[in-house]
């Protein structure tokens, strides 16, 4: 990646930000070509998705934290929830701060009209959304599953810092920017304070 600065690109921390789109080679290929394809429909996403590229060994959202001192409400963590009634199941991707807690067995658990719900396992998580453990993002995620937001990142200002589907980068993008994002359901009191 360049040290180049582009206008208006949004920056967080000590790390090096550059445009998303100009940088395939750090997203897993179902976040590339969501990005393409939503780039295509709002012309923000050029300018205001960035990437940069970490050591996967950092990717832990505190860790990445303590180490280039960014704030936890910035950061998108986005865990997958499963709830099923009956024979249905519906998966649902949980984008909360770092501040909070996905409030999976009353808050998602009713949003899903299930009996019971659980964190989908990493494996399955993993293999269905085709991207890594500790990079799983909202953005390029299955068809079929629906993708929940805090209204916390529909507040302006706020920027929403979030993994990009490999544990060797994060994707930086204004949180409104996110929750105007195709097949976001911004939902009030989704994460809980901790």
């Amino acid at each position: 990646m360049s040290g180049a600065t582009t206008p208006g690109l949004p920056r967080l921390g000590d790390l090096a930000w550059a445009p998303a789109l100009d940088h395939p080679e750090l997203l897993a290929p179902t976040v590339a070509e969501a990005l393409r394809a939503w780039a295509g429909r709002d012309d923000r996403v050029r300018d205001l998705v960035a990437v940069t590229e970490i050591d996967p060994d950092h990717a832990d959202t505190a860790t990445l934290n303590d180490m280039h001192g960014l704030p936890p409400e910035a950061s998108a963590n986005c865990v997958v929830v499963a709830g099923r009634r009956g024979d249905v199941e519906q998966v649902a991707a949980c984008v909360v701060t770092a501040a909070t807690f996905a409030d999976v067995n009353t808050r998602v658990r009713k949003l899903l009209d299930a009996r019971k719900a659980s964190f989908l396992p990493m494996d399955r998580a993993t293999a269905e959304s085709g991207m890594e453990y500790g990079g799983i993002t909202p953005v390029g995620l299955p068809a079929g599953w629906r993708v929940l937001v805090d209204s916390r990142f529909a507040a302006p200002d706020v920027l929403a810092l979030m993994g990009s589907g490999v544990r060797r980068s994060k994707l930086l993008m204004p949180g409104e920017l996110l929750c105007a994002m195709p097949g976001v359901e911004v939902v009030e009191g989704l994460g809980v304070a901790r």
